[in-house]
């Protein structure tokens, strides 16, 4: 494996973020997608995590899967939410000891079962405490360019954000669709003296029903973008929606490029057709600029 903060420190990367399948039906659809995303070369994969002790253990078996049978570079996501002190350090000593040394510290989302229990750290921060002192881990932390959605207002959230950078040795911001909302947040956390790098994250938008989901995934569509994607379905329908899905968030990276961002990191879904069709767009691979 190589650790993240080194590749950042060579140079721009390119990623790719995966979710553990469910069932032997998303197993396979995943198993495709990575066949078909692995030569593309990307600097790092990351796995996401939901939680609980199957999520855990799905994310665990997919990240050392791809470590031992890929040439896959792993991230694997941890989140605070129901779990002890205890049971984290414990899946982070299992992780170093199946040889992974890329973390995604998050906080996550605050459980909904009423049986659930809060779990004892409640903050990223926190998290890329005890990855530290359990060692041996590049740990990548989320920003948010609109915000997180605890915040109580802008200046605290880029006030916990920084604060939370200063820990860790890189982000990765939630998906966003215009480049000033991650110049914004780069000024901001320049404002701040911090220089650690952040990630951009890019979600192609392929369906009008996807579009629908954005603002309850944390990161609603602009006006300007919901009418050119239903201008595309009038137009054209589905199909048309894909391509011209696929058109925006090329022209995103492109612009993103332009602003000498420190690497692309893509939210497949667990698909390859968008971020391949992005790549070649813009003349990335193997021997990418």
């Amino acid at each position: 494996m190589t650790r993240i903060a080194d590749l950042l420190a060579s140079g721009r990367t390119y990623s790719f973020e995966f979710f553990p399948p469910k069932n032997d039906a998303e197993l396979a659809i995943l198993a495709r997608t990575i066949g078909e995303l692995q030569p593309l070369d990307p600097s790092f994969v990351s796995v996401t995590y939901r939680g609980g002790a199957e999520s855990r253990q799905r994310t665990f078996d997919l990240v050392s899967g791809m470590l031992h049978t890929t040439s896959l570079n792993p991230m694997a996501h941890l989140i605070c939410v129901a779990h002890t002190r205890l049971e984290l350090a414990d899946i982070l000593v299992s992780l170093r000891k199946a040889g992974v040394e890329n973390l995604m510290a998050l906080g996550g989302d605050r459980p909904t079962d009423p049986g659930a229990a809060p779990g004892e750290l409640a903050y990223a921060a926190e998290l890329v405490e005890l990855a530290r002192a359990i060692g041996g881990f590049s740990v990548g932390v989320a920003a948010h360019p609109a915000c997180h959605p605890r915040s109580p207002d802008p200046a605290s959230d880029r006030d916990f954000l920084a604060a939370k950078l200063e820990l860790a040795d890189f982000g990765v911001t939630q998906f966003f669709f215009e480049a000033r909302e991650y110049e914004s947040l780069r000024s901001d956390l320049v404002d701040r003296n911090v220089q650690v790098p952040v990630l951009p994250g890019i979600l192609p938008v392929t369906s009008l029903s996807t579009m629908g989901r954005l603002g309850a995934m944390g990161a609603a569509a602009p006006t300007w973008m919901q009418e050119r994607l239903r201008a595309a379905h009038d137009a054209g329908g589905p199909d048309a929606v894909r391509k011209e899905g696929v058109e925006l968030a090329t022209e995103l990276c492109a612009d993103l490029l332009q602003l000498g961002v420190p690497g692309l990191h893509f939210y497949t879904f667990n698909t390859s057709s968008a971020t391949r069709e992005i790549y070649a767009a813009l003349g990335l691979g193997p021997s990418r600029p």
